[in-house]
């Protein structure tokens, strides 16, 4: 999880003398052990998953061969920069873990179903079957063709040759008959 993409070290420090604080520049292990465990401490301290330790570390190696590649200076004291860079890392590895887990729940958020699924969809369609049953007729039918065939209320008032007010007057009746009865049942 940690990447390169951390803030980069700022400036250059004056070039040490001694090899055990510059690192080893003869290409093998920029860091020594001591150096390594400081770094793993300040990583697991920093709130690292001992599983993402051994990458963290890495960065720390790839940052500090990345900054003799250029031709700046070594740090004057390798080790503290080792920990400055290693404190960076786990900052980012929070911030990038704070993001992946914004990302997942927008995304979860896009799966949820817009209507209830299993088990909960049967008792719904039970009880409001039962509810349009309990509806006088006229109520019914334009609940049915109102929200089930989705036709405009104008549509229904021609069909049935009545006026739109009441077939208005219906729907609103039905649709308050049939939410108590839901409510009643403690289906909704």
């Amino acid at each position: 999880m940690l990447r390169g993409g951390a803030r980069r070290d700022r400036g250059a420090y004056a070039a040490g003398t001694d090899r055990g604080e510059r690192g080893d520049r003869t290409g093998g292990d920029p860091l020594d052990a001591a150096q390594e465990r400081r770094v793993r401490a300040v990583l697991a301290l920093g709130g690292v998953p001992q599983s993402d330790l051994p990458d963290g570390v890495q960065q720390v190696r790839l940052r500090l061969l990345e900054r003799t590649a250029s031709g700046r200076e070594a740090p004057r004291d390798v080790s503290a920069w080792a920990a400055v860079v290693a404190s960076n890392l786990a900052m980012d590895w929070h911030r990038a873990k704070r993001r992946q887990e914004r990302l997942g729940e927008r995304l979860a958020a896009l799966r949820e179903p817009a209507h209830p699924s299993g088990e909960e969809t049967s008792l719904l369609s039970l009880a409001v079957a039962q509810g349009l049953d309990d509806l006088p007729a006229a109520q019914r039918q334009v609940l049915v063709l109102r929200f089930f065939a989705d036709l405009p209320v104008r549509a229904i008032a021609e069909e049935l040759g009545v006026p739109e007010g009441t077939v208005k007057s219906r729907l609103h009746t039905a649709v308050r008959a049939l939410r108590d009865r839901l409510h009643e049942d403690e289906v909704v």
